[in-house]
C-alpha cells in the first residue's frame, strides 16, 4: 500500500453519509456495545437521495466475535463461513449488516485470501459511517485500502495488454469477481459499477497500479484465467453455504432474496409458505429454477 493511496481511501472513507444511514449505523453499533470497532456503508444505496424503501449495506467491524457474541453458536459460524449477515431497522429505515473481526476484514481485503467477496466490495467506494475510536479508524482505512490494490494485482495478469483506458482495467475486474458469486443482477451490472462514477476510478487508477504492481506475482495469463476458475468456483460453493447460514440468522431471509433477485433480474418469483417454513430447504428447490432462468448466475 502506497501512502498515496491510503489518503485517498482514508478520504473516501471520511465523506458525509446522510445523516438518517448514520443514525442507523450508530443503532447498530449500540446492538453490539465494547465489541463494536466500526460500520462500513457501501453499495449502491451511497448515491442514493432517497433511502426510503430501500435495504442500506453496512459492514460491521468487531474486535473479536467472542465480545461480540459471548458464548452463543454464532460466533462459531462468524469464524468458520464469514460473516453473519442479519436484518436490522431503525427509524424507518432499513439495512442488513455483514459481521466481521477486525483480522477476518484486514485478511479478508488483502492478497491472503483468493475469495473476492469482501476485497472486491471495498475496492468500491464505502464511507466510515461510524467508529468506535481513531484506532479503530486507522484499522479500517488500513484494511480497505488493500481491497482495490488485491483486485488489480489478480485481475492484471489475465489481460492480454494493458488497456489504453484505465476504466477497462476496472471493468475486466469486476466482471471476474460477478463470476465469483451467485448474483442476480445481470450481465452488465459489473459495468455499470465503474459507469456509475467513472471519475472516481480514474482518481485512484494510479496509486492503485502502483500498489497492485507490488503485489503481483509472475504468471502467464492462461494460469491466471485457470486460477480465477477456480476461485469463480468455490466462490460460488461459499455464496450457497453463507445463504444456507443466513437462513439462521436472517429472519424473513428467502424473501429478501426473492425481493433482490425480482428487482435485479427482473423476474417475478413468489414465496411459498412451505419455503418461509423450511427456508433452507425453499432456497434449495428454488436455486435450479433460478439457474435455469438465467435469473442467477
Amino acid at each position: 500500500m502506497t501512502e498515496r493511496l491510503r489518503d485517498l481511501v482514508a478520504a473516501e472513507l471520511a465523506e458525509p453519509v446522510d445523516p438518517r444511514a448514520a443514525r442507523l449505523a450508530v443503532a447498530v453499533a449500540a446492538r453490539y456495545r465494547q465489541a463494536a470497532r466500526a460500520v462500513l456503508f457501501y453499495g449502491s444505496c451511497l448515491r442514493e437521495k432517497q433511502l426510503d424503501g430501500l435495504m442500506l449495506d453496512f459492514y460491521l467491524i468487531v474486535s473479536d466475535y467472542r465480545a461480540a457474541y459471548g458464548k452463543s453458536w454464532l460466533a462459531r459460524a462468524n469464524r468458520l463461513i464469514p460473516p453473519n449477515v442479519f436484518p436490522f431497522e431503525a427509524d424507518d429505515l432499513a439495512c442488513k449488516y455483514a459481521v466481521l473481526s477486525e483480522a477476518d476484514f484486514a485478511r479478508l481485503c488483502g492478497p491472503a485470501t483468493d475469495n473476492p467477496s469482501v476485497w472486491a466490495r471495498f475496492a468500491q467506494p464505502a464511507r466510515l459511517a461510524w467508529v468506535a475510536d481513531e484506532a479503530a479508524r486507522e484499522a479500517a482505512i488500513s484494511a480497505t485500502a488493500m481491497a482495490a490494490p488485491t483486485l488489480i494485482a489478480r485481475t492484471l495478469p489475465t489481460l492480454t495488454s494493458e488497456p489504453t483506458d484505465p476504466l477497462d482495467i476496472w471493468r475486466a475486474a469486476f466482471a471476474l469477481t460477478y463470476a465469483a458469486e451467485l448474483r442476480a443482477e445481470r450481465g452488465t451490472r459489473s459495468g455499470s459499477i465503474v459507469d456509475s462514477d467513472p471519475e472516481r476510478y480514474r482518481r485512484f487508477t494510479p496509486a492503485v497500479l502502483d500498489a497492485a504492481r507490488g503485489l503481483s506475482v509472475s504468471q502467464g495469463r492462461a494460469d491466471a484465467l485457470e486460477g480465477w476458475r477456480r476461485t469463480q468456483r468455490r466462490g460460488k460453493r461459499l455464496t450457497l453455504l453463507r445463504l444456507a447460514k443466513a437462513s439462521a440468522t436472517f429472519a424473513g431471509g428467502i424473501d429478501y432474496l426473492a425481493w433482490k433477485i425480482n428487482r435485479h433480474a427482473g423476474t417475478q418469483i413468489e414465496i411459498r409458505p412451505w419455503q418461509r417454513r423450511w427456508p433452507i430447504l425453499g432456497a434449495i428447490t428454488l436455486l435450479p429454477k433460478l439457474l435455469a432462468k438465467g435469473a442467477v448466475r
